[in-house]
């Protein structure tokens, strides 16, 4: 008879007691890919319950590793959608499932989820690869019908940074980005010792909810105003206009802009004049954007759009 190894031993144990099966010792993990997998079950349970799951609901999941999450979530939605990279997790997901009524309920899309054609959705639960972290937000934001609510796990100082205010040393573009277009609040600390293997950085669970209506903005004039606010967040925001690649690019938007609309312009323009009245008038000029809320921003916006100038 063969030697039961320790992590068969632990798995069979695990099955009789219905807790998750760690198949961790049966394949390397590729850290590369993010792959560290919630191994506490009441961290699982935790994220679960707040994303408020109803049994009409399907719930797209990012990243399910061996299933510890899925499992949970099968319990509650009508069907679940696993979304993985890797081909060994995804068969590990599966077989958690085979021959049993929560087989028919999931959904594996093989793929990177930010290239994917996503179907409907109500609800996203994701111990979410740290490198995918700012384009999974920005891509659940974007959705034509964007998710009712997102759990979303990520690298603790990540997390923070979606949630913090103005004024706070980690506010920045991200965080004014992310709180125009929804409301994040923080669920929870995740230790690195509730992973396998653990990762070298804490974390933190955030709850997403899309603003509804949607803010009647556009997102690439939005992002591109805040980029050049941004660029040096405790300097003042005209010092952000004061680049010449800065001027270019909203010379160019002007005339593009004049031009739609049969506006004469002088030639050259000096846009910097145009730049400097607009900060001036606003008083936006000698504020940091650092100590700056979404009003102040739109404001900001909705003068320069005023004299025709836009940034995407």
């Amino acid at each position: 008879m063969g030697k039961i190894t320790s992590a068969k031993r632990q798995n069979a144990v695990a099955a009789a007691n219905n807790a998750p099966v760690e198949r961790l010792n049966i394949f390397k993990m590729n850290t590369g890919l993010g792959q560290h997998m919630l191994k506490n079950p009441l961290v699982a349970q935790g994220i679960v319950d707040k994303a408020d799951i109803n049994s009409a609901d399907v719930v797209l999941e990012v990243g399910p590793g061996t299933g510890n999450l899925t499992i949970k979530i099968l319990e509650k939605a009508r069907k679940v959608i696993a979304v993985e990279m890797d081909p060994r997790m995804a068969a590990e997901v599966t077989k958690r499932v085979q021959g049993k009524p929560e087989q028919k309920k999931l959904e594996i899309i093989l793929g990177d989820v930010i290239k994917a054609d996503l179907p409907y959705f109500d609800v996203c639960i994701s111990n979410t690869p740290y490198q995918i972290s700012s384009p999974l937000v920005f891509k659940l934001l974007n959705l034509p019908r964007p998710p009712r609510v997102s759990v979303l796990m990520f690298q603790r100082e990540f997390a923070m940074r979606l949630v913090a205010r103005p004024g706070d040393p980690l506010y920045c573009r991200l965080s004014v980005n992310v709180q125009m277009w929804a409301t994040v609040t923080h669920i929870m600390k995740v230790g690195k010792n509730n992973f396998r293997p653990p990762p070298q950085v804490e974390s933190s669970v955030v709850r997403i909810e899309p603003k509804n209506p949607r803010p009647p903005v556009d997102f690439e004039e939005w992002d591109g105003l805040l980029r050049i606010c941004f660029v040096r967040k405790n300097r003042t925001i005209s010092a952000g206009f004061k680049s010449s690649a800065v001027t270019d690019i909203l010379r160019k938007n002007y005339r593009a802009y004049c031009s739609q609309n049969d506006i004469m312009i002088d030639d050259p323009v000096d846009i910097g004049i145009v730049i400097d009245r607009v900060l001036e008038e606003t008083e936006m000029g000698i504020k940091r954007a650092g100590k700056c809320d979404e009003a102040d921003f739109l404001k900001l916006l909705y003068a320069f759009h005023q004299v025709g100038i836009h940034f995407a």
